[in-house]
């Protein structure tokens, strides 16, 4: 089993073992920038995101500040217990497309209702993502979607061994 001790937060970081459970959606004004093929498709002040127990945040921007012409809707579905069914995108630049690279929210749950539509997307997935100019590390493993930058301490969920933490 991977270790799962808090790391001790250093000034101005954040442990995501501090996040609350269930989780808890906020307002950033943080810069967060997505780029896929070359291409700026994101570029927001306006984004909100959600903290939970060992993950790393997932930032969720408003429509508008994307280049949504640039998304195209997949049948693709998954179930959260907080937020409710999310639906999928594929990221589609050029002759580039990334299937099921991003997903947001038509119905949220009450909690959750500020993240209508919002649309959340996977780092490891886009050629950078940006948080306030500094590039994000993508949270381990392929099912999550939080975004790693170095104000934010684990261990992080997501990697072998620790599906059930």
């Amino acid at each position: 089993m991977v270790n799962r001790q808090r790391i001790e937060p250093g000034p101005g970081q954040e442990s995501v073992w501090d996040y609350p459970r269930p989780p808890r959606l906020e307002d950033t004004n943080k810069h967060i920038q997505i780029v896929f093929n070359e291409v700026t498709i994101a570029d927001t002040r306006q984004a909100k995101r959600v903290l939970e127990t060992s993950h790393p945040p997932v930032y969720y921007i408003p429509p508008s500040d994307i280049k949504m012409e640039r998304l195209v809707v997949m049948p693709h579905s998954s179930w959260c217990e907080w937020k409710g069914r999310a639906a999928y995108y594929t990221v589609l630049v050029g002759e580039r497309q990334e299937q099921n690279a991003a997903w947001y929210y038509p119905a949220p749950t009450a909690a959750f209702a500020a993240i209508k539509d919002y649309v959340a997307f996977y780092a490891h997935l886009m050629d950078a993502c940006y948080v306030d100019g500094e590039q994000v590390k993508s949270q381990p493993g392929d099912f999550y979607g939080g975004w790693i930058t170095s104000d934010i301490v684990g261990p992080f969920k997501g990697g072998p061994g620790t599906w059930n933490w």
